[in-house]
């Protein structure tokens, strides 16, 4: 039976786990389902909740990206994208919650100020700020090796990716504001060679 992958265009989420079901030699086992944002009845019908992505393994549901990341590493060990070492392990964890707890209210933050009717303009500065200078965090990180926790290719990676990519490139037909967002915020300079390599380099690699 294929890996049947609820998705949605453009998605950050949904692009961490095509990233790893591709690393992971799954990509031609999978089935997707696109949804629309403006109906969501097909993955509240499979999950219980709205939000993609979703997989379902032969009968085996899961949701939530990082979660999705750990199931398939646990169900197709080979090869592996968190680390057997249980420190390391604990490196890994700690990354994915400041990643998607720490790193990504900034970017949070400025949409839901944005949406409101009387957006709090240096609230959006000052988390914008943050999210450019973060991106010295990223560049450390990536001293003296070529992934962001190792020598390897990682679940950090592809947590990262889908949202630091737009510090390079974004597709002219994505519009969504989440994601001009994470470009208007993220400039590139002379000073992120290292993390300007690491984007050009992980967003070629394939997607199921």
């Amino acid at each position: 039976m294929p890996i049947r992958l609820y998705r949605a265009p453009y998605s950050t989420n949904v692009d961490r786990v095509a990233l790893a079901l591709a690393h992971k030699g799954l990509a031609d086992q999978v089935e997707s389902v696109v949804i629309s944002y403006d109906d969501r009845s097909e993955v509240e019908r499979v999950s219980g909740q709205g939000l993609v992505p979703v997989i379902d393994d032969e009968g085996t549901v899961v949701y939530d990206s990082p979660r999705i990341l750990r199931y398939l590493d646990e169900r197709y060990p080979d090869p592996p994208i968190f680390p057997s070492d249980p420190a390391r392990r604990a490196e890994m964890d700690v990354f994915i919650d400041w990643f998607n707890e720490v790193w990504k209210s900034a970017p949070n933050a400025i949409e839901l100020e944005l949406e409101g009717e009387k957006p709090d303009q240096a609230r959006v500065d000052a988390e914008g700020e943050r999210m450019q200078s973060s991106l010295a965090v990223f560049e450390r990180l990536l001293t003296g090796r070529d992934h962001l926790l190792g020598a390897e290719l990682s679940a950090a990676d592809f947590i990262a990716i889908p949202f630091l990519k737009y510090a390079a490139v974004r597709d002219p037909d994505d519009s969504e504001l989440f994601h001009r967002i994470l470009d208007r915020h993220q400039q590139l300079g002379g000073e992120h060679p290292r993390l300007a390599a690491w984007i050009e380099r992980v967003n070629a690699l394939p997607r199921a």
